[in-house]
């Protein structure tokens, strides 16, 4: 079964708002973790747009179970919070500060030789690491050569083609994609505008571990519950 982890960040937006603390991250973690999630992942962003140092760790000390970090190591205040909270996984996305959200893979044939360090602390802190990647096989050995464990498919493409009904001419590029990773050893992780009606063909992609999901279920939450919508989403994976 691939693994499904809650981003909480628009429910972070939401509570930005106003200055009354809800709707509460913390709450809405031990939700999703009572629904059956897997893991929860956040991406705290320099402007704090969402979700605040503050909310990382608070989180830390209520998530039992994966917690994944997102963001830009090159970003202060980034890093200091991912050595103090040494979270299950941290996912590294190449997304400039201004960006409105992730748009794009790492191109390691420019960006290995500087994540080369970074991937070599986190892993001394005992940190799985990630690299937010789009679906070019090509760059999946620099992944591999460089220390990092898994890669996290960039999917919004492949969503992008599934609304507008041309997905088989996108699909092939992401199966080839994650083979290209499994063959070299890494794990392949998949997130970005994934939806309850993009997932099920997404993920008959072999052995795919892990979909990181915010949007799209905190979306769905508003209609169904987040409850039942956490649980709505781990019946299409299973």
């Amino acid at each position: 079964m691939t693994n499904l982890s809650v981003n909480l960040n628009k429910v972070a937006l939401v509570r930005n708002t106003r200055n009354l603390e809800i709707p509460s991250v913390t709450k809405a973690a031990k939700i999703c973790m009572e629904a059956g999630a897997h893991g929860i992942t956040v991406h705290p962003r320099p402007d704090e747009r969402h979700i605040r140092p503050s909310d990382v760790y608070a989180l830390a000390e209520i998530v039992t179970v994966e917690f994944n970090i997102e963001g830009n190591p090159f970003q202060p205040p980034f890093m200091e919070i991912v050595r103090r909270v040494k979270p299950t996984q941290c996912t590294l996305v190449p997304d400039a500060p201004d960006t409105f959200t992730s748009d794009s893979g790492w191109n390691l044939k420019e960006d290995k030789e500087r994540l080369l360090p970074i991937i070599q602390e986190l892993k001394s802190l005992g940190i799985r690491v990630s690299l937010f990647m789009d679906a070019e096989p090509t760059q999946m050995q620099h992944a591999k050569e460089i220390g990092s464990d898994r890669v996290e498919l960039y999917t919004e493409p492949y969503a992008a083609a599934f609304e507008k009904g041309n997905v088989d001419e996108v699909f092939p590029n992401y199966a080839i994609a994650a083979q290209a990773a499994q063959s070299v050893g890494l794990g392949v992780n998949a997130g970005h505008d994934l939806n309850l009606h993009n997932l099920k063909k997404f993920c008959s992609i072999p052995n795919i571990l892990e979909v990181s999901i915010g949007h799209a279920l905190i979306a769905d939450a508003l209609e169904m519950g987040l409850s039942a919508a956490v649980k709505a989403y781990l019946q299409i994976l299973s």
